[in-house]
């Protein structure tokens, strides 16, 4: 890992290495954080644009930063090296060390020595220091409202600290906080998260929970928060690997926790049993704004700042985000320890465009028939893959990152005897608007491993016919691989007449699935195709297959299975700009000093 810093120190370190390198533009005119900055982040990102510090912003002494890891470079220079290279050192070196030997141990001193380096350094002082708010006043930091229908201005990129009351270990998530006032926000604690876990163990002491949320710092932090480590795993230390040197933080008697040193700033308060407000709507990033319901409240006692503290914020909404490049990277170091764990899974993608929970493909090696299905059960009980909705599983040599090639795999291998297993109901993610309740749905999970056997299909099917030779109310049809015929349908339509006209069709009849999107869905734009269709579907309630056959205890569902991903009723809205926002933006563009390219 070399023994220079590997990851910057602090946020301003970071934010002096992207405005070396052209990656970071200064605005120096006014803008508003409600919705605005929004609008263009979300522009500038769409070119792969420069980071964006804002130096006024309406309503706080304070400057913002947004977009800071918008791209892949910037996301690579946030880590401070190739994720994929941190992944694999760290795999390495347990295999070496497993079991351990003296010789083991003396040829891998150097990074032993390095990884010994990733702890937590207590020192007396440091720049968050510097100013310290009580009451905090909340409503004069720039939280971002970042579209039309949010329930109000939000923390979007909060680093929360908790500390579990039964063991000790900390925990550092990223969870929205809502604005409620000068002295509160929401804590939205989903399922299957630190945090949330940690508050459950105070409730059952009756004692409250102290809560430290970090704004700023080293950007290795960031990553490190979003990480899938396991529970009881603090990842502050991963931070401090990142960085390749111990992260400084500052003990604090009012809340017992450890602060990082060089944060730039730190709410310090709690949470209580029985303290819950109505939180949201928010528009989150899977594209739609999210559940108003109870949640927690964090009431903040303090506020401390550095004297001149850069907020740091993100949007986030329809793929890509910064979130997209964040995730994708996070995958990228997770992937060679996950082949440590489990040896026979080659591969493994949560699809960003669909918001990571929707989608994932597993690429494992089958010894024996259906040993596929054992590994899909598998991964669905780690951590937060076991919010996983739609799992599929190919063959080694499939690349699990290119839906097409997954697509060909299905269309070859797919057997609807044995090959689709629904199972429900299941736990959820909290975001996910698509089943009976929040926290509640289904799981699919899709075997398309060939293992010794021959294809079962090798011809594709035709190309897809004109939409009007279909039905009326078909918009486009557009082809994802072999297997899935996607189909835009009108608003209103009927859609069992559409499915059943798909089935029926000679041409369309053909491919394995139908898939029936919304006419918001562009099919043009294979992200947003993905979008459309991963997150507005339930597997126990939107599948309709040509014919439903029972053997034994077995539902066997034959294709061709239509697939409702339509907007519904009860569904979610999808975010969208307010025109009049947009249209300000677009006036005061030049103001901006930001490249036309990124209009």
């Amino acid at each position: 890992m070399g023994g220079r810093l590997l990851s910057a120190v602090d946020l301003r370190t970071f934010l002096r290495q992207l405005e070396a390198n052209g990656l970071l533009v200064r605005i120096a005119h006014e803008v508003d954080p409600d919705q605005e900055v929004t609008i263009i982040q979300h522009r500038v990102l769409a070119e792969a644009g420069p980071a964006l510090l804002f130096e006024r912003v309406k309503g706080s002494p304070y400057r913002l930063v947004t977009n800071l890891f918008g791209t892949p470079e910037r996301v690579e220079l946030a880590f401070g090296r190739p994720p994929r290279a941190v992944g694999d050192e760290l795999a390495r070196l347990a295999e070496r060390l497993m079991p351990p030997t003296l010789s083991a141990v003396w040829a891998e001193r150097r990074e032993l020595w390095r990884v010994a380096r990733a702890r937590l350094r207590s020192v007396r002082s440091g720049p968050v220091l510097e100013t310290c708010t009580s009451p905090p006043q909340l409503d004069r930091l720039p939280c971002l409202t970042c579209w039309p229908l949010d329930g109000g201005p939000f923390f979007t990129l909060p680093l929360v600290h908790t500390v579990d009351p039964r063991t000790g270990v900390g925990n550092l998530g990223i969870y929205r906080l809502q604005r409620f006032d000068a002295a509160s926000t929401g804590m939205h604690w989903q399922i299957e998260k630190g945090g949330g876990f940690h508050f459950q163990s105070a409730c059952e002491r009756g004692v409250s929970l102290p809560v430290s949320v970090f704004l700023g710092g080293p950007p290795a932090l960031t990553l490190a928060a979003i990480a899938p480590l396991p529970e009881g795993v603090d990842e502050r230390l991963l931070a401090a690997l990142l960085m390749g040197r111990p992260l400084d933080v500052i003990p604090r008697t009012e809340t017992g926790h450890r602060i990082p040193a060089a944060a730039e700033f730190v709410l310090e308060g709690s949470v209580t049993a029985g303290d819950m407000r109505q939180e949201g709507p928010f528009g989150d990033h899977l594209g739609h704004y999210s559940h108003r319901a109870p949640f927690p409240v964090f009431r903040v006692d303090r506020l401390l700042a550095r004297r001149d503290a850069i907020y740091p914020a993100t949007v986030v909404g329809k793929p890509p985000q910064e979130d997209y490049y964040i995730g994708a990277a996070l995958q990228e170091m997770a992937l060679p320890l996950l082949r440590l764990l489990r040896p026979a899974v080659s591969d493994l993608w949560a699809y960003p465009e669909t918001g990571f929970h929707p989608l994932s493909v597993a690429a494992v090696r089958e010894r024996y028939r259906r040993e596929a299905l054992k590994h899909a059960l598998g991964l669905l009980g780690e951590g937060q893959l076991s919010l996983t909705k739609i799992m599929i599983v190919v063959d080694p040599e499939v690349n699990v990152r290119d839906f097409r090639k997954v697509s060909r795999a299905v269309w070859e291998n797919f057997d609807a005897s044995d090959r689709l297993h629904v199972l429900a109901p299941t736990a959820q993610d909290t975001l996910d608007f698509t089943g009976p309740a929040m926290n509640t749905g289904s799981k699919l999970i899709l075997l398309a491993t060939r293992g010794e056997q021959p294809p079962r299909r090798c011809q594709p099917p035709p190309p897809p016919p004109p939409a009007s030779a279909v039905h009326a109310g078909v918009l486009g049809l557009a082809a994802v691989g072999e297997a899935f015929l996607v189909a835009q349908v009108s608003d209103g339509v009927d859609r069992p007449a559409v499915r059943r006209a798909l089935a029926a069709h000679p041409v369309t009849r053909e491919y394995l699935f139908h898939v029936l999107v919304s006419a918001d869905v562009p099919l043009d734009d294979s992200r947003l195709v993905l979008w459309g269709w991963f997150t507005r579907f339930d597997p126990l309630a939107d599948l309709h297959p040509a014919q439903r056959e029972t053997v034994g205890n077995r539902l066997i569902l034959h294709p061709p299975i239509a697939i409702d991903a339509t907007w519904k009723p009860g569904y979610r809205q999808p975010v969208a700009f307010d025109p009049d926002r947009a249209r300000q933006v677009e006036k005061n563009w030049d103001r901006y000093g930001i490249s036309r390219r990124a209009r």
